[in-house]
């Protein structure tokens, strides 16, 4: 069988290096899973926190660089302690317990050949919720592959369709063409979205676009590709919540919250175009509540 972290070929970076050995590549970590929270989480779409939360369980690192990146303080800050499989496999089994609707493995990619292990370690130990893997679209098909049979649903970011902008916000010019090869392949392992008779997801793909603020052409231009790809056989999360954290503030067109008519033109073009199957936020714009405290909870 071939070992994924050595040589390491579980983002679209491809680094190469061993992480068996120690060695840490674009996402700076290891080969043990790195946790920061595991808890009830209840800020994600309805079909996702349902009443009683969502099993989420934060990984550190991420592939990523985005400026505007919410979760900083774990995606490359380094927080969080490693587990072992053993005790990953126990973290889920103890959400179960807590009445988690479902198991939200945020951020894992990176980590894919544990969480396979730590899924089928907990399966035979009787976890029967649907597994969601919460992600930001950037995903290998090594990385998607392994997990294919395990996942129930997936719920990535479509974050741009620009490679410039990508580039510019991300440091992933390839994004646009990498998020489309794996929404393909996420569709491929579950098929249309199905839901239970109380409306939480069971089975399905559910895509978010987070509007930036003065990029309302560019959130067009996500919607009709995911439109025009899926038509009604995913589910679209249009998400009005950007918060402008410390790097991006510094830029001049990230530097303010996003405004509700910007929004507002964005959901409406969505309307226009057709799109039906959709998630939108309802309130004020910009929503630092939906940032989780990262201080080890569930995880030690």
């Amino acid at each position: 069988m071939i070992d994924a972290f050595a040589p390491c070929v579980l983002c679209p970076r491809r680094c190469g290096v061993n992480r068996r050995a120690g060695e840490t590549g674009f996402c700076g970590e290891g080969d043990l899973p790195v946790v920061v929270r595991a808890a009830l989480h209840f800020w994600e779409e309805p079909c996702i926190s349902g009443g009683g939360g969502s099993g989420a369980v934060f990984f550190s690192g991420c592939s990523l660089r985005c400026i505007f990146c919410q979760n900083a303080a774990i995606s490359s800050e380094r927080a969080g302690v490693p587990v072992t499989v053993d005790r990953l496999a126990q973290i889920f089994l103890s959400l179960q317990k807590q009445g988690a609707v479902n198991l939200n493995l945020v951020t894992a990619s990176h980590f894919a050949p544990a969480v396979k292990e730590a899924l089928r370690l907990s399966k035979a130990q009787g976890l029967i919720l649907p597994v969601v893997y919460n992600c930001g679209g950037y995903e290998s098909m090594e990385s998607l592959r392994l997990l294919k049979g395990l996942v129930d649903i997936y719920l990535p970011d479509f974050k741009y369709m620009t490679p410039a902008l990508a580039e510019r916000y991300s440091s992933a010019p390839d994004y646009p063409e990498v998020c489309k090869q794996a929404l393909s392949e996420m569709f491929s392992q579950v098929g249309p979205a199905q839901f239970s008779e109380d409306g939480l997801m069971k089975k399905g793909l559910l895509v978010r676009h987070l509007v930036l603020p003065g990029k309302g052409g560019e959130a067009r231009r996500v919607i009709r590709y995911l439109y025009e790809t899926y038509g009604s056989d995913i589910f679209v999360s249009i998400m009005n919540q950007y918060t402008p954290m410390p790097k991006a503030a510094r830029t001049d067109e990230l530097g303010r919250r996003l405004s509700a008519g910007e929004y507002a033109r964005v959901v409406d073009y969505a309307v226009t175009l057709g799109l039906q199957n959709g998630f939108i936020q309802e309130g004020k714009t910009g929503a630092d509540s939906f940032i989780p405290p990262f201080d080890l909870t569930g995880v030690l």
